[in-house]
């Protein structure tokens, strides 16, 4: 028998629980930083060496983090759904801990892009880009990261993703970052949504929703148990 769709979009929730700071935390300051100054394309026009630093560091520190209870129960939910991530992070958490099927939203942390040509993204070796890091055509490598004030480009395969989910699960975000908050719109009516977050968003009201007020390691294992007896 074909396994039902599970899509989960996750969000820096998911993420905290391994030791990854999250900016939205603290008044909109990210490590003591102004989240303009290191996360859009002004900010890396006016001081690059301080965006390639903050990003090295977050690198430096993402590196040592592992997989929570949270990640690892999404896998472990592959055997019984074809299940497909699209996270808010830029963390490699669920490919550490072996989801298969990962969308990144807003780029990926250990991948560099070139400044003249964005199709051209490379994997990275080390934590480390530096000025003078160059792409093939010759310009400076910048993360691989979709700042402010730029074009989310895998907004419309996620919401293709969640168009066809059989079953549909938020974990660890607040639904304040769009485009990504309005996912849960392209939903089908009549299947079941869940919603993990210790300080649950407040949405409009959705057919068949399931809010669950825990933090993503033990809303996450709630879930899997319901989902597993119900639509397995």
């Amino acid at each position: 028998m074909k396994k039902k769709k599970l899509v989960v979009l996750t969000g820096a929730g998911i993420s905290a629980e391994s030791g990854i700071s999250t900016f939205r935390d603290s008044g909109g300051l990210w490590e003591g930083y102004d989240v303009m100054e290191v996360a859009s394309p002004e900010g890396w026009r006016k001081n690059q060496a301080l965006v390639l630093d903050f990003y090295n560091q977050r690198r430096k520190q993402a590196a040592s983090c592992e997989p929570n209870d949270a990640h690892k129960e999404l896998v472990h939910l592959e055997e019984f759904f074809d299940v497909h991530i699209i996270t808010q992070n830029v963390d490699n958490l669920h490919e550490k801990a072996g989801s298969s099927k990962v969308l990144h939203l807003h780029g990926e942390l250990f991948k560099s892009q070139s400044t003249i040509d964005p199709s051209l993204v490379y994997e990275m070796d080390g934590w480390e880009i530096k000025t003078g890091d160059i792409c093939e055509k010759g310009s400076q490598l910048r993360p691989f990261i979709v700042w402010f004030g730029e074009m989310v480009p895998m907004i419309e395969p996620a919401a293709e993703l969640v168009e066809e989910a059989d079953i549909f699960a938020v974990i660890g975000t607040s639904l304040a970052v769009y485009p990504a908050a309005g996912l849960i719109e392209y939903t089908k009516t009549n299947i079941p949504k869940y919603l993990i977050d210790p300080n649950l968003p407040s949405t409009r009201s959705y057919l068949h929703l399931r809010k669950i007020p825990e933090k993503a390691s033990i809303g996450t294992k709630i879930m899997s148990e319901e989902i597993i007896r119900l639509y397995a």
